[in-house]
């Protein structure tokens, strides 16, 4: 628990929230997030019609809460060294991921599937990763609770059932929802093998069913408790 008795994690998003609540600020994160650079403290000002001294306290703020980073350039400027400010990591894109990224995947899916991939081969091609997402969460939550936040996280929009000693969670949405369309053998079961890596490595159950696109929509995932 935090110091004021909130979950954990509770109080960052809530302080994100806020970041993002205020018309200007949301403003300016929706221009980063489009670039596909990092940009001034001017640039920002002169795209959004804003004074400078008006866009850097939003820009701090921001930047405070994990929204943000900011990469220092020196090169061929006099004086003190110019700020430029670009999305964090772990900050949400809102969507607006640069246009090479979807035409990246949908060029990957289009030779792994002209390839003939078999489903088998994309789950094992993606259980790496899939473990590696759960060795990131560290804290000690139990592996539905876990995989629940983690598909969170990405996207899916999990909502969780129980019978007994099976827990089934369905994903009301589909982050690659047009990729798994056009290429189901291939990125739904990519998403199982990420699923069944996961569980694997965080213990505690197993997946016994995983539907795909092609099985039922929406998609859904059968955990046993162990």
């Amino acid at each position: 628990m935090e110091p004021d008795g909130s979950a954990p994690g509770v109080n960052a998003r809530l302080a994100v929230l806020k970041a993002l609540g205020d018309n200007t600020r949301y403003a300016i994160y929706l221009e980063l997030a489009r670039s596909p650079r990092p940009l001034s403290t001017a640039e920002v000002a002169d795209t959004l019609d804003l004074h400078p001294n008006t866009v850097r306290p939003h820009l701090e703020r921001m930047r405070d809460v994990g929204l943000l980073e900011v990469e220092v350039d020196a090169r061929g400027t006099v004086g003190r060294p110019q700020h430029r400010y670009l999305l964090a990591a772990s900050a949400p894109s809102l969507g607006l991921e640069p246009p090479a990224f979807p035409l990246l995947a949908r060029m990957l899916a289009g030779a792994a599937a002209g390839a003939s991939v078999a489903p088998d081969d994309a789950a094992d091609a993606a259980r790496p990763d899939g473990r590696a997402l759960a060795a990131a969460r560290r804290t000690p939550r139990s592996c539905v609770d876990a995989l629940m936040r983690t598909l969170d996280d990405l996207g899916f929009d999990p909502a969780m059932g129980t019978d007994d000693e099976v827990v089934t969670i369905a994903f009301t949405h589909c982050p690659y929802r047009e990729l798994a369309e056009a290429h189901p053998d291939l990125v739904c079961h990519l998403h199982r093998g990420l699923t069944e890596g996961f569980v694997e490595q965080a213990g505690g159950a197993s997946v016994t069913s995983f539907h795909t696109l092609a099985d039922r929509d929406p998609c859904q995932v059968e955990l046993t408790l162990q």
